[in-house]
């Protein structure tokens, strides 16, 4: 599995989600990888990228803007989004853009 989603020809909704956590684990690796896969169930999903150092960033990729609205509303996700504001975050911000572009190296 590469580390760069693979993702289609422009345009295509990015979810850009950067967080300070909080000290401990307190459940949020068992979480992540549970929304890890019930996101890649939903219609629309077209991937993920992670990383993690003092900042975290993960970007989530979708067919279109009601994809990612839908995901948002999922019933496990939306306890995790409360989880993660009352319990693992001391700060976060999310960001929705088109992709217009996307080019690599090939």
């Amino acid at each position: 599995m590469s580390l760069i989603a693979d993702t289609p020809e422009p345009p295509y909704v990015a979810v850009i989600f950067t967080s300070v956590r909080t000290d401990g684990d307190q459940g949020y690796a068992a979480m992540a990888t549970r929304m890890d896969e019930l996101a890649r169930d939903q219609p629309g999903y077209l991937g993920i990228e992670a990383a993690r150092d003092d900042v975290g960033v993960t970007v989530s990729y979708w067919a279109d803007q009601e994809s990612a609205r839908a995901w948002k509303q999922v019933a496990a996700h939306l306890v995790a989004q409360q989880r993660g504001r009352e319990v693992w975050y001391r700060d976060y911000r999310v960001r929705v853009a088109t992709v217009e572009r996307d080019y690599g190296p090939s």
